[in-house]
């Protein structure tokens, strides 16, 4: 079994943002790079996602947790110059989603 301290620490070594939300929404981690990355930082912890977000990104993230609760595992959330933002389902070993992440990757590289 893989310890919490052990799980920071692979955590907080990633790059790239990572914040876990529970199924209300509510900020329940984030390692150093999120910390640093989010306007808020470290205030965002406790509180509803839903807080720091616009009424069509809220209706967004509303609907993609409700096809996460019928199934869907994984959602592109924002593809821009940057970088593409998934949201991402995390699930117990029977299969209840426990809530969700944003998983932050390279954007698509286009050919000219």
């Amino acid at each position: 079994m893989v310890n919490q301290k052990l799980m920071a620490a692979f955590l907080d070594s990633l790059k790239n943002p990572f914040l876990f939300a529970d199924t209300e929404h509510i900020t329940r981690y984030m390692n150093k790079a999120a910390i640093a990355h989010y306007e808020q930082g470290e205030e965002l912890l406790g509180r509803s996602l839903m807080e720091c977000h616009n009424e069509s990104s809220q209706k967004i993230m509303i609907d993609i947790l409700s096809d996460m609760h019928n199934g869907l595992e994984e959602q592109l959330i924002t593809d821009n110059e940057k970088y593409r933002i998934y949201m991402r389902a995390v699930r117990d070993e029977e299969g209840n989603l426990l809530g969700y992440y944003e998983r932050y990757e390279p954007p698509v590289a286009t050919g000219s």
